[in-house]
């Protein structure tokens, strides 16, 4: 299916993410916090990040805008937050408040996906 990289702080969050999208199968890398997901983002090629948004030194609207302004601008980005007023929204594609539907979570990462892997499949 697709590349996923899922950027939290919380390890049981990360486990279940990435143990609900596999089940899936979508290829998950984990990174534990946002320097850590933008080093990766840099070296890898991702079909869609999700990150949490309240991280301790780099957060989710710092990720968010580090992929919007990269030549990878065009991967979707899924928030995840438990301090929605902490939320800049206008630079994710979809944001989930926790707690949240993992199977909300999955049907959002399978259509943004399709609809960048076919968006990209027409350039």
């Amino acid at each position: 299916m697709g590349k996923i990289l899922v950027i939290d702080d919380e390890e049981q969050i990360v486990l279940v993410l990435t143990m609900a999208l596999s089940k899936y199968g979508f290829n998950v890398e984990m990174a534990t916090n946002g320097l850590e997901g933008i080093k990766k983002f840099d070296e890898e090629c991702f079909d869609l990040v999700i990150t949490d948004i309240r991280m301790p030194g780099l957060g989710g609207n710092d990720v968010v805008k580090y992929v919007r302004n990269s030549e990878k601008y065009f991967t979707p980005v899924i928030g995840i937050t438990g301090t929605p007023w902490l939320l800049e929204d206008k630079y994710f594609d979809a944001v989930f408040t926790k707690p949240f539907a993992i199977r909300d979570l999955v049907e959002t990462v399978s259509s943004l996906t399709a609809a960048a892997l076919s968006s990209m499949s027409v350039s």
